[in-house]
């Protein structure tokens, strides 16, 4: 290997020449020879080689020992692999010694106090520059180290001193270690003799699921107001304890690319100031400055905008910071050659992250008084323009998707934002809550944020919806880059209202920390049961069921003592079950949240007696999934993460190329989730899978999985994707060499006869739909309707009812758009076509989802909907 590294460090010298002999390679300036230096302490000198997480934690740790009054080193997570992410603070040593203070007056600022003059003079402004969410975006995270090492070594040098001074610098060098170090061991196992240019080396080729993402497969610059993953839970603390006035997500983009900083693309979300946008004129403006002067070429405006929350710069926007996106061009590797001839090296793309952020952080060094003073009036401006609005409040009730809403209010929570409960039986909004409810006071300085979040929509600027408009109409694509859609109560699927007044005479504040309330009474002579009501419920039948507990469920709704239990409720008899049954579910269900019911006898005033055939006795599933090459890795990693660490139940991931080989009869389910296509056919596993349903098992198929199952080699399921509908004439060839001849008289003919018969439907960026819900079918347990996120363009034919069950259909046209943007074209055809398909054979049941419910991890209102395929499907089929 060290013969190896030798190797690489020639090569990489050899290519750092393509710079030129007039550009600089980095900023020159003297540093102090007693400062430990990278190849000194790792064996390679920035830009050199692609520095591992170990060697990085190394070097930083070097530079703290050196310069303890200028460098702190403080863990605000560990990954699920178990590597520590670490933020880097750097300042003067006058500011160091005060930190404490200086963190005070910055939390007053960010609660929307006014400083005074003196107070801001002499107050540092926090630059927080963020490194690699995308771990096989390499560069920028050695660029880190340099930064951090160009403020801690140089010596006389005015700029440095300037930011060491006026500013505290955040390094958060690394923010996906699991995916970096995934990255980095495909990258070295491929190399040869010497780094290859050549795009298609196997070096530059990742095998699945490449780097970009952490251990579980999630995108992490999707997950911002989700937090669902470790690494993004403690980021956002640690951003609420510096309130940064200006945040740097560095990125890496396609190779034959230059570089991208601000001003961002259009859309701009309407929450963004008009403050927040001149910052980020001025803030590129001085880094065209510094790539003017090292002759790196750049663009702006262009592909990346400022319209969805879940973004790494979008976030802190939303907060008050002025927050951007860098972009490098990567070399995924050392070297990569461009498709215009030149040479892309892996030092001049850390080169380039260097001086964007050294741009930045200048900027805001020699004007960090009004920097200050526009975050504290963002914040104060956030309380004043939602407190005088008619929708200052949003109330969300606890009747329905309790465990949803009560999740919901802790994420927010975490996120600065105060929420309120409210008693059972109060009055808001003119609306009376008999079960309680959560006030969420927009006039809060994280009032922007709360506007975004929780809106019923985010609207998207006229102007550019017409342009989007006329870009289709010209053939060309729309330039939407995320979803449209994501207003988290109704993701959630909770209830909610907004209204200009509440009562909060009897509201207590809701900590982060609290624990969800649970509802158990008392001891079941007979049993338990657990009504089928949310997502905390299915947690608790999962729990029970994996500590070898035995209930049945049902699939018709019973009343017992005068309360209806409804459809998919579980009963745990006494009878076969340990002594310490009643116990053991009380714990259960205090740990999650959820509800447990005592029951005196078995006797029920309507419905089905316990001994009915429709009461079906479950088990823990075992539950398998296709895994690696051909599958999507976030639709494969956010399920395996939905089952496993939302609802508690393990995934055995198999390869495509084993599936066709695997014992499927050991696993009561067996999940295709989205794909690429020929998935079945590539492991040669349509027979195994036939058999498995046949035999009783529960096959299901998500999103594009479902045209897998569909195909005519797999006939598993007897549906069809559609075209797109059109006025067009049938494109059935002629035959002959001629045609009938044909007279346009108009430029609309001429248009209708090139349009294309066999066209998919437009893409759909994301938003979020109307789903009714089949209440007759088991599959629907819980639900008579459902929000589902919609995306892409594939639409699916309906079952014909001798076929199979539409469980869940998406409503009509007028009803069908919940939030977000969609197409016309789209709004039509989409209207009554499934969502939720389940056709027998033999013995089980096929389940198809024709959008996934596992997307992001976000869509928590459906988290019961696939409790009902992976646990109740297993007990009905089994009957």
């Amino acid at each position: 290997m060290m013969m190896l590294f030798r190797m690489i460090a020639v090569m990489s010298l050899a290519a750092s020449l393509v710079f030129g002999a007039s550009a600089q390679a980095y900023p020159d300036t003297t540093y102090n020879p007693d400062a430990p230096t990278l190849v000194d302490t790792v064996g390679h000198d920035h830009g050199e080689q692609i520095t591992t997480s170990a060697d990085l934690d190394v070097f930083l740790q070097a530079l703290a020992a050196y310069a303890p009054d200028r460098m702190e080193i403080v863990k605000y997570a560990e990954s699920w692999q178990g590597n520590d992410l670490t933020y880097s603070i750097i300042s003067s040593p006058e500011n160091m010694a005060r930190l404490d203070a200086i963190k005070s007056d910055l939390g007053r600022l960010g609660r929307g106090e006014t400083l005074s003059d003196a107070e801001i003079a002499d107050l540092p402004a926090v630059v927080w520059l963020g490194y690699g969410v995308h771990g096989d975006e390499v560069t920028p995270s050695d660029s880190a180290i340099f930064i951090a090492y160009h403020l801690i070594a140089a010596q006389n040098d005015e700029l440095v001193e300037t930011i060491l001074d006026n500013t505290i610098v955040v390094i958060d060098a690394n923010l996906n270690p699991d995916g970096r170090e995934r990255f980095i061991h495909s990258f070295r196992s491929a190399l040869g003799m010497v780094p290859m240019a050549d795009r298609y080396a196997a070096e530059h080729d990742q095998p699945w699921p490449r780097g970009r993402f952490n251990h579980y497969v999630f995108d992490m610059n999707r997950d911002w107001f989700a937090l669902t993953q470790p690494e993004t839970k403690g980021r956002i603390a640690a951003l609420l304890d510096w309130h940064p006035v200006v945040y740097v997500d560095s990125h890496e983009m396609g190779g034959d690319q230059t570089y991208y900083f601000p001003p961002a693309a259009h859309p701009f979300n309407p929450n963004i100031t008009d403050t927040q946008r001149s910052r980020q004129y001025q803030l590129g403006q001085n880094m065209a400055r510094w790539f003017d002067r090292f002759g790196a070429a750049y663009f702006t405006r262009e592909i990346f905008d400022a319209f969805y929350p879940g973004y790494g710069d979008m976030w802190p926007t939303l907060n008050g910071s002025i927050a951007m996106t860098f972009e490098q061009g990567s070399p995924r590797g050392l070297i990569y050659g461009r498709s215009d001839g030149t040479l892309l090296t892996y030092n001049e793309g850390v080169r380039n992250n260097v001086i964007s952020s050294l741009a930045t952080v200048e900027t805001v060094a020699r004007d960090k008084d009004s920097f200050l003073r526009d975050y504290g009036a963002f914040r104060r401006s956030a309380i004043d323009e939602a407190a005088g609005s008619d929708e200052r409040y949003v109330v969300m009730d606890l009747a329905d998707a309790r465990y949803e809403a009560e999740s919901l209010a802790r994420r927010l929570v975490s996120q600065g934002i105060a929420v309120q409960r409210v008693p059972a039986g109060s009055t808001q909004c003119r609306n009376s809550y008999a079960a309680g409810a959560l006030i969420v006071d927009k006039a809060q300085p994280t009032g922007r944020l709360i506007n975004t979040l929780l809106s019923p929509s985010t609207p998207l600027p006229s102007d550019f919806v017409a342009e989007q408009e006329s870009r289709r109409d010209r053939g060309l694509n729309h330039e939407l880059y995320d979803t449209t859609a994501w207003s988290m109560p109704l993701m959630d699927g909770v209830s909610f209202k907004e209204c200009r007044r509440v009562d909060l005479d009897d509201a207590v504040a809701i900590a982060a920390t609290d624990p969800i309330p649970s509802s158990t009474s008392g001891t079941g002579r007979y049993g338990y049961a657990v009504p089928w009501t949310d997502g905390g419920q299915a947690r608790l039948v999962i729990a029970a069921l994996d500590a070898g507990l035995s209930g049945k469920t049902t699939d018709t709704a019973f009343v017992q003592g005068g309360r209806t239990f409804p459809s998919g409720s579980v009963v745990f008899p006494v009878a076969g079950n340990p002594e310490t049954l009643g116990a053991d579910l009380t714990r259960m269900a205090t740990e999650i949240g959820a509800e447990l019911v005592p029951m005196a006898n078995s006797w029920v005033e309507e419905g089905p007696n316990f001994g009915s055939s429709s009461f079906a006795a479950m088990k823990m599933p075992k539950v398998a999934m296709a895994w690696d090459m051909g599958t999507s890795p976030t639709s494969a990693g956010n399920t395996r993460f939905v089952l496993e660490q939302e609802l508690g139940i393990p995934v055995a991931p198999i390869r495509v190329s084993t599936l066709g080989r695997a014992d499927l009869s050991i696993y009561d389910v067996v999940i295709i989730p989205d794909t690429f296509g020929g998935v079945v056919a590539q492991s040669r596993s349509a027979d195994q899978l036939k058999s498995f349903v046949r035999d009783g098992g529960v096959l299901i198929a998500l999103a594009t999985g479902v045209t897998e199952l569909a195909s005519k080699d797999v006939g598993l399921l007897s549906t069809k994707l559609e075209l797109a509908t059109s006025d067009a004439e049938s494109g059935a060839a002629e035959e002959g060499l001629r045609v009938p001849g044909v007279n346009f008289g108009s430029l609309e003919d001429y248009e209708a006869s090139i349009e294309s018969d066999r066209a998919r439907p437009e893409d759909i960026p994301g938003v979020l739909a109307r789903a009714v819900a089949n209440p007759d079918h088991w599959l629907a347990a819980g639900y008579d309707g459902a929000n589902v996120m919609v995306t892409g363009r594939e639409i699916y034919r309906p079952l014909n009812a001798s076929d199979g069950a539409n469980v869940f259909r998406f409503a009509g046209a007028d009803d069908l758009l919940v939030s977000g943007y969609l197409w016309e074209e789209n709004r039509l055809q989409l209207a009554y076509k499934p969502f939720v398909m389940a056709e027998r054979h033999g013995d089980g049941v096929v389940i198809g989802f024709t959008q996934s419910p596992t997307t992001r991890d976000y869509l928590n209102g459906v988290k019961l909907l696939v409790a009902n395929a992976v646990v109740l499907g297993p007990a009905r089929m089994a009957q």
